[in-house]
């Protein structure tokens, strides 16, 4: 089982989660290109790109698919996207929270977007300012908030386009875990913009034949962290249900 996590997030941050698991299946958390002990990528960190590099990454450790999949929020659009590309190396797929499809294509909420978009800039602004300084520390962190910004930039762009293209899944297991509340960050529109975002989770889990949503009412968009015990038992109610086809 391969985990991807959310921006800015680090795989360490998984341990519990990860120790959970680790006793029924072999559990892979990895820090992307960037991130954590993880040496910087090339650049647009887009999706294909990340998922390549994954894909490289585990031939490289020679773990042998095919893989039970989790992402959280951008890591579930990356692992969307490693789904659509090796479709032979995916046994299953647990998504949490990922962003959704209609609006990173820039379809509807346009002015999310213009948020978005400022923290993309604010990133890059910081990337700079942390570049100029005589500190090593802070030279990594600019390195670190260069990526951040370019898969953030990336999600609206290249992203969203080769997740858009993914029609079906087919019929390997699939579910998508929504949270249910609301995120201040986004105002007025916090809560009707949370449904909307429920309802296009439901729908990403009807391109499984064998997709399933879950919402978790009470969870923000942290999943793994407010709600640890429904994300294992999800996790592992698709590798066993792997490990019975």
């Amino acid at each position: 089982m391969i985990i991807d996590t959310g921006l800015g997030d680090r795989a360490e941050n998984w341990a519990p989660i990860q120790e959970r698991i680790a006793s029924k299946t072999t559990v892979c958390v990895y820090d992307r290109a960037g991130y954590g002990q993880s040496e910087p990528g090339s650049f647009p960190r887009d999706s294909g790109r990340i998922a390549r590099e994954l894909k490289d990454l585990l031939e490289g450790a020679q773990i042998p698919g095919p893989y039970v999949l989790v992402g959280h929020s951008i890591g579930g659009l990356n692992m969307q996207v490693f789904a659509g590309e090796f479709r032979d190396d995916v046994a299953g797929v647990v998504l949490l929270d990922p962003p959704p499809l209609s609006w990173i294509r820039g379809e509807c909420y346009q002015g999310l977007h213009s948020m978005a978009d400022e923290m993309t800039a604010r990133w890059r602004d910081e990337a700079d300012a942390y570049s100029e300084s005589t500190d090593p520390g802070e030279r990594s962190r600019a390195a670190f908030l260069r990526t951040l910004a370019s898969e953030h930039e990336e999600v609206f762009n290249t992203s969203s386009a080769l997740a858009g293209r993914i029609a079906t899944f087919g019929d390997i297991p699939l579910i998508v875990i929504g949270s249910g509340r609301p995120n201040p960050m986004f105002g007025e529109l916090a809560e009707e913009y949370q449904k909307y975002w429920v309802e296009q989770s439901r729908l990403l889990a009807e391109k499984s034949e064998n997709g399933r949503f879950v919402l978790a009412e009470g969870s923000s968009h942290n999943l793994y962290a407010d709600e640890p015990e429904l994300v294992v038992q999800s996790i592992l109610s698709v590798v066993s249900e792997v490990r019975d086809e």
